[in-house]
């Protein structure tokens, strides 16, 4: 189905509804009403059905005091709920967590959404030092080193849609892993490498994201980036692929 043909199935009561909810996740703690309809060019009458509609059903509270809405307890129980049922995020989360130990960096776990990739989860570090947390947060499919790893590692069609075949990707399949600094933020370092699974797509990616000035080239070459790929191959292990041992075993 073309894009067009899907524009033309979609109903406009269901795009503002879903507008605003997806307005009151970006509006902090709480939101008056008044902003939502000036964020959202909607007259304010027609937000108030809305939000009367998801209180009803608790996607939505309200404040008595001030007359601000903010997510009500249901829809932080469906994100729940679906994070929950991804096999990527569960088979994902306790490698992670001993990678993060182990290098004592952040470590996130992105997907892709579209021409963007969306950091979903992250185990954070214990240093002192550390960047503002990323979760949450979408980037350019193809700047970001989360992202090309699984441009360079998917199939050609998608790598084409993005522009992106050049010998960098060439280079980023053959060593498992993509660098980049400053992408994410001034002064902020990430590796990444991709997530396999049983179909031989690219689910997701793994990356170890932390200030430049303690990720120096030499601790990324010989102690991060072998323990993120090591990482990777054991997640892409539980997802069902079995593509690294094949490759070792036609290598040796």
């Amino acid at each position: 189905m073309t894009r067009r043909q899907k524009e033309s199935y979609s109903i406009q009561s269901v795009d503002n509804a879903l507008d605003v909810l997806e307005a009151l996740c970006d509006g902090g703690d709480e939101v008056r009403i008044s902003q939502l309809s000036e964020r959202l060019s909607m007259n304010k009458t027609s937000i108030f059905r809305l939000l009367a509609t998801f209180e009803n059903r608790g996607y939505v509270e309200k404040e008595q005091r001030s007359g601000k809405y903010r997510l009500g307890i249901s829809a932080y129980e469906m994100g729940q709920k679906f994070l929950l049922r991804m096999a990527l995020l569960r088979k994902a989360k306790p490698v992670m967590e001993k990678l993060a130990r182990q290098c004592n960096e952040a470590v996130y776990l992105a997907v892709p959404s579209g021409d963007e990739i969306l950091l979903l989860d992250m185990v954070d570090t214990v240093q002192q030092v550390k960047i503002v947390p990323l979760i949450g947060t979408r980037h350019s499919m193809n700047s970001t080193s989360a992202g090309r790893v699984i441009l360079a590692h998917g199939d050609t069609r998608r790598s084409k849609e993005h522009g992106s075949i050049d010998q960098d990707l060439i280079a980023i399949k053959a060593a498992g892993a993509s660098i980049d600094r400053n992408t994410l933020g001034e002064g902020i370092t990430s590796l990444a490498t991709p997530l396999m699974n049983a179909q031989d797509m690219v689910p997701g990616s793994l990356c170890i994201i932390g200030p430049e000035f303690r990720l120096s080239q030499d601790k990324v070459q010989n102690e991060l980036l072998p323990s993120l790929i090591e990482a990777g191959v054991i997640i892409s292990s539980k997802m069902g692929y079995v593509g690294h041992f094949i490759n070792k075993e036609n290598a040796q």
